[in-house]
């Protein structure tokens, strides 16, 4: 990686890219300081302290701890990402969806569009109730309309301009805009983490060597922890391909073979996002409305959905919930990978190409033949997704461990850098062969 990257700012376009987008973080960073005029940020940040919600505590490590502080970033790409998934949905629900996406890069634009239009709606929708729950809670220095429509256009407008911002990187700059300023908030929040686990575990030590062990202890957890990411979102299965010899005048064409990617992870972080956000929301809920103390059923139910109550020896039973929580990875994987992989589109495209798969016919039984494999390998993917999920939440409930990063953010630290990567290399290559071409 670090060879990759010296070569990159030899190359002055790759150069200005990375420096652009350097920039453009600078600025998302110091917008995250920047305060909501109205909002009383102690009396927000006592108020946050006193939540046990797992939710609000990854929803301040992917914002990067604006929401913390209340900045004008507090709501950041949230509704970005809400939006995109929303759409990503509809375009297999709805027909007229679906044909707009194959239109090419236009129906890409229309779409695009359509997404930005559904990421301000929801910031609106999102800062409204957060505006209206704040002041009936007395967070807002006035609960008036002025103060409330104030924090309304201010949380709006941060979540639009960091919209414009992720496009810009994108544009000019290196990676996918949104994923970087997804990927740069949870960092931000790293330093603080490991010095939470360094003051919990190793600095309290009275023997030198217990010190050393913790420290050792840790830094291996972490660094197997991302080798196993690593692993398993480059790991794929290829189904060779092979396509037929065509006569073309006197001359056969074709005969090339190929192979079918079939990545293990196909859906990514997505399984764990969708998994946290059902098991959250009514924690969620139940803290806003101030029903989250209470001692019935209920309230034994909502401590089993919170990751905080899980693998806690002195309470094993709330690590139900955990179970839940794995079994909803494993759905919700095989959910998203059946509405973004098409076995039977695959086989007829290349049936039509003239294409098949060596010892399997074409069409229908090469759809079942995808479909079979691709059974096995998204339960693999999915099981190491749940693994990965389940690591943070067992060290933080056996040694309690409060740090706010967790296998979600470890994923998509991990992807990011190696798409970003990936991305610098395939336009130093198309460079190399520019040069190449004009010599």
């Amino acid at each position: 990686m670090l060879k990759t990257l010296r070569n990159a700012f030899k190359i002055k376009d790759i150069r200005n890219r990375i420096i652009f987008t350097f920039f453009m973080l600078i600025i998302i960073r110091i917008g995250s300081q920047l305060p909501v005029p109205g909002v009383d940020r102690d009396v927000f940040a006592n108020w946050f302290a006193t939540q046990s919600s797992d939710a609000f505590s990854f929803f301040d490590a992917v914002t990067g701890g604006s929401f913390e502080q209340m900045s004008i970033f507090a709501l950041n790409i949230t509704p970005y990402i809400t939006s995109s998934i929303i759409m990503q949905l509809l375009t297999i629900a709805i027909p007229k969806m679906e044909e707009m996406q194959k239109d090419g890069e236009e129906g890409r634009k229309k779409i695009a569009e359509i997404t930005r239009y559904v990421t301000v709606g929801l910031a609106l929708i999102e800062s409204i109730a957060m505006a209206i729950g704040f002041g009936r809670s007395n967070y807002l220095e006035k609960y008036d309309a002025l103060h409330v429509i104030t924090v309304v256009a201010t949380l709006t407008a941060g979540s639009a301009v960091l919209m414009w911002l992720g496009e810009r990187i994108t544009e000019k700059g290196i990676g996918n805009g949104i994923s970087i300023v997804l990927v740069i908030n949870i960092i931000s929040r790293l330093p603080q983490d490991l010095t939470t686990l360094y003051e919990q575990f190793v600095k309290g030590q009275s023997v030198v060597a217990k010190a050393v062990l913790a420290a050792v202890v840790i830094c291996a957890i972490i660094v197997v922890m991302v080798i196993f990411v690593i692993i398993l979102q480059d790991a794929e299965r290829k189904i060779p391909v092979q396509y037929s010899k065509k006569i073309q005048g006197r001359k056969q064409v074709g005969g090339q073979s190929s192979h079918i990617p079939l990545k293990v992870n196909t859906g990514g972080v997505i399984p764990v996002i969708f998994a946290q956000s059902l098991m959250q929301t009514p924690v969620i809920i139940a803290s806003l409305i101030g029903k989250n103390n209470g001692t019935g059923v209920g309230s034994h139910i909502l401590k089993g959905l919170s990751q905080s109550n899980w693998c806690i020896p002195s309470q094993p039973v709330y690590s139900i919930g955990l179970v839940v929580y794995i079994a909803l990875i494993i759905a919700f994987a095989y959910f998203y990978t059946s509405i973004t992989f098409n076995p039977l589109e695959i086989a007829n495209n290349m049936k039509k190409q003239g294409g098949f798969i060596p010892g399997i016919r074409p069409g229908k039984p090469t759809s079942d033949y995808l479909t079979k494999i691709l059974t096995y390998i998204v339960f693999i993917g999915a099981v190491g997704l749940a693994i990965v999920a389940f690591m943070p939440i067992f060290f933080s409930g056996v040694f309690n461990a409060n740090v706010s990063f967790g296998g979600t953010s470890i994923i998509i630290i991990v992807g990011v850098i190696i798409e970003t990567i990936k991305q610098i290399e395939s336009q130093m290559l198309v460079r190399y062969y520019k040069g190449f071409l004009n010599d």
